[in-house]
């Protein structure tokens, strides 16, 4: 067993030092890339446990991680076409688990641990899976081999690490830290632990022994192919790399991606292939994602990492265009949320900053015109396309010459000075051309400019939340049908409590502590406020008590939604009403309580920031809930407790926007009713923590993709048409795909409507055609908090 106590991810709070993994080995499918193996004796065959890091390149195909083969029946563990993962330990009579789980998510790092003992008496004992520290138990399939039966892997024949003995079949991904314990059943412990900063599961040094055909693959000597595929453990049982390069240039296979951050590396920015918004045509990846080409006409992709809204640190990366189209092909950035006209046209892009083949520039002022604002330098097939950015400022460059005799190390000469610095920017690649880009995780062709960083998330700021339980948590509970329940296991004391019965149809129950216990009110009804003494009796420090009401605690299953803020509220005098505000700047939230006065006013909200989502009800008038996000106007609104469509109306906010210390109201009585009482609920955004924007929908099952910057582990939805409001969060669906749903505005059930959507290490994929979040054409808002920013997510 290993020692884990002293082992801390590196940077992964900001901080240094510890264990880290410094270089993966990259398999090109395109390339027939794999390593094989044929041991000299048998091992045991009954027992071990193999450990490896993979982050995922082509989707949706059958990709072997590991494969044994007796010549005529094989064991492995793949991602199927459908991916879900197999731990397959005899093809012949196919023992072996399929996930329920899938595993789509391109832009981080999984680790799989698979472990077979057939000597346990238990059959479920003797197979098992864990996907980042969780033993995996939901299976489509599970068919576990019978006592002492002797498995496909460790005998004296031919194995495969990442390709099947099928030719055709090939791994396209990173993998790293491979270890083979043959031997011996361990479990995830000797291999990670969760990071007590993050709560993120990392890697530690194994520390045991390997047994007869055990190995451990580091792949970090690349003095040639044969030492980077060399075994570390001291068995010396060597792998053959079969088409691998360390040859410089686009070929070369030996990553500094890796699933810990370290000084000089750590999880890097790819093409991102799930990311459909604007996109006429999906491009098809390849090389791990690092190469695109066109599918049709036209097709656009970007990196799965976005440049840090107001950084001023300088970024660089390169591109080469392999295939031209002579017409329509540019490299720079683009805000793939911004687009004017049919999704993929040529100039779709409102914000953007993009050179042309040709050498013609194109940025935002430019609008959708065809016309550059400027010309510098043409650039044609094979050519290195530099690019760095910097505060506002963009600098091209071909094969090591800046254009516009521009310097970026000394801030000079830019082709661009004038880039906004407040729009969430991404590296591009298009039109309908093929490219292969380079962030880093391989040698540069050039070297970059001082003090200029390739882009991996080592190099991303650090969120002043690093585990979004600190502030936001979801807790399940049981109710008891009877005496007072303790629900404990929020982290903190909550001051919004959100609980909602998954069993039946039943109110959403909302109590909050500037209000105070016994005062509830309900998301789905435009009821006064509750003064039941049975419902929220106690607000306490990991939790929340509850009383005897069926609304939350019948005998029934229950969700909370769990929000901190600063306890029972003070005095705010900023707006024109004195408002109690208790408000958590850090987090981006407040409660606050006022008083109407039926005529336009100011309310303080105490966040020091302006919110980018408020809620309102009035607490003793039956007026409908009012809502205002941060993609509306200063005119519009809409009803949280009602599936009513997006309206304008200026007697809502007075036509204006929240600031940094007040939002505004009108003569409404909805939320500001003469001496009525309200609690308005206000977020704002954190980044890495929260994020309150819109989408697009696309009705196609390859739906949009909406980067977060963080791992989602709980998200709000509405259309802007007449839709219902729907939550969706990581507890009740503990694995992708996520699809069960509970509505604010009904008090029915938890449904699973199978509208599937995969939340992510930055963010969100939908995977139906449903209207409710992928309505073709149809705008949607959403309000989502994280598990963890990007920076230190897994993939999910």
């Amino acid at each position: 067993m290993s020692i884990i106590g002293s082992n801390i991810l590196a940077g992964a709070s900001g901080q240094g030092g510890g264990y880290t993994i410094e270089n993966s080995l990259r398999f090109r499918s395109s390339a027939s890339a794999y390593l094989n193996r044929t041991f000299g004796s048998g091992g045991d065959l009954k027992t071990y446990t193999i450990s490896f890091w993979i982050k995922r390149g082509k989707l949706g195909a059958q990709q072997f991680a590991f494969t044994g083969f007796n010549g005529s029946i094989s064991g492995n563990i793949q991602f199927t076409s459908s991916d879900t993962l197999t731990f397959n330990v005899d093809g012949g009579v196919n023992y072996q688990l399929i996930t329920t789980q899938v595993f789509r998510d391109p832009s981080a790092w999984y680790h799989v641990v698979c472990v077979a003992d057939t000597t346990q008496a238990t059959p479920s004992n003797r197979l098992k899976i864990y996907v980042n520290g969780v033993q995996v138990i939901s299976f489509g399939t599970a068919t576990y081999p019978t006592l002492n039966y002797d498995t496909k892997f460790f005998g004296a024949y031919s194995h495969w690490i990442g390709a099947s003995q099928i030719p055709s079949l090939y791994t396209d991904g990173y993998l790293a830290e491979f270890n083979a314990i043959n031997g011996q059943a361990l479990d995830p412990s000797d291999f990670g632990e969760y990071n007590e900063d993050t709560g993120v599961w990392q890697p530690v040094a194994y520390a045991g022994t390997y047994g007869t055909n055990g190995f451990y693959l580091p792949f970090s000597d690349a003095t040639n192919t044969t030492t980077l595929v060399a075994d570390a453990s001291g068995n010396g049982n060597d792998w053959t790399p079969n088409n691998i390069s360390l040859t410089s240039g686009a070929t070369y296979d030996s990553m500094t991606d890796t699933p810990t951050i370290y000084a000089d590396g750590g999880n890097y920015a790819v093409l991102n292939p799930i990311d459909r918004s604007g996109n006429a045509f999906a491009p098809t990846t390849s090389n791990a994602n690092l190469s695109a080409a066109p599918s049709g006409n036209p097709t656009h992709i970007w990196s799965t990492i976005t440049l840090p809204v107001g950084s001023t640190e300088g970024w660089y990366w390169e591109g080469v265009c392999t295939t031209m189209d002579t017409s329509r092909t540019y490299v720079g950035i683009i805000d793939p949320t911004t687009t004017s006209g049919a999704p993929g046209a040529s100039y779709a892009f409102v914000d953007k900053a993009i050179l042309s083949r040709n050498g013609g520039y194109y940025n935002t002022a430019n609008g959708t015109g065809g016309t550059p604002v400027a010309t510098f330098t043409a650039y044609a097939v094979n050519d290195v396309v530099m690019i760095a950015y910097k505060n506002g400022k963009i600098w091209f460059g071909k094969n090591g010459t800046w254009m516009n005799s521009g310097d970026p190390a000394t801030d000079t000469n830019a082709v661009d000075s004038a880039v906004s610095t407040a729009r969430a920017w991404r590296p591009y690649f298009g039109y309908n051309s093929s490219w292969t880009a380079n962030f880093g995780q391989r040698p540069f062709a050039y070297t970059p400019p001082t003090g200029f960083l390739p882009l991996h998330t080592g190099n991303l700021p650090d969120s002043t939340i690093v585990d979004g339980s600190e502030y936001f948590n979801t807790v399940l509970y049981e109710g008891n049908n009877g005496a007072s329940l303790e629900v404990t296991g929020a982290g903190f004391q909550p001051d919004l409590i959100w609980i909602k019965n998954r069993s039946t149809a039943n109110n959403h129950n909302l109590v909050d502590a500037v209000r105070g216990v016994n005062l509830t009110l309900f998301s789905n009804t435009t009821d006064d406020e509750d003064t039941s003494t049975e419902r929220v009796t106690s607000i306490d420090s990991d939790g929340f008590t509850v009383g005897t009401n069926n609304g939350v605690n019948a005998a029934d299953s229950y969700v909370s939604w769990l929000w901190k803020a600063n306890g029972a509220g003070v005095s705010n005098t900023d707006g024109s009403i004195t408002s109690t505000v208790s408000a958590n700047p850090t987090a981006g939230f407040s409660v606050v309580t006022y008083t109407g006065t039926g005529a336009n006013a100011t309310v303080g909200h105490g966040l020091g920031v302006a919110p980018k989502f408020i809620i309102i009800k009035g607490r003793n008038t039956p007026y409908n809930w009012a809502a205002w996000h941060g993609s509306f106007t200063g005119l519009q609104r809409i009803f949280p407790n009602t599936t009513g469509a997006v309206a304008s109306s200026a007697s809502y906010w007075n036509s204006a926007i929240p600031t940094s210390t007040t939002f505004s109201l009108g003569s409404e009585a909805t939320a500001n009713d003469n001496n009525g009482t309200f609690v308005a609920y206000c977020f704002a955004e954190v980044p890495g923590y929260s994020s309150f924007g819109s989408y697009t929908g696309n009705g196609s099952a390859d739906g949009t993709f909406v980067f977060l910057g963080f791992k989602p582990k709980f998200i709000l939805f509405k259309s802007t048409s007449a839709r219902n409001w729907v939550i969706r969060d990581t507890s009740r669906n503990t694995y992708n795909a996520v699809t069960n749903d509970l509505y604010p505005d009904s008090a029915s059930a938890e449904y699973a409507p199978g509208d599937a959507i995969d939340f992510l290490s930055n963010g969100f994929k939908l995977r139906a055609t449903g209207a409710t979040f992928n309505g073709s054409g149809e705008i949607y808002i959403y309000a989502a908090f994280a598990e963890n920013p990007f920076k230190n997510s897994l993939a999910r």
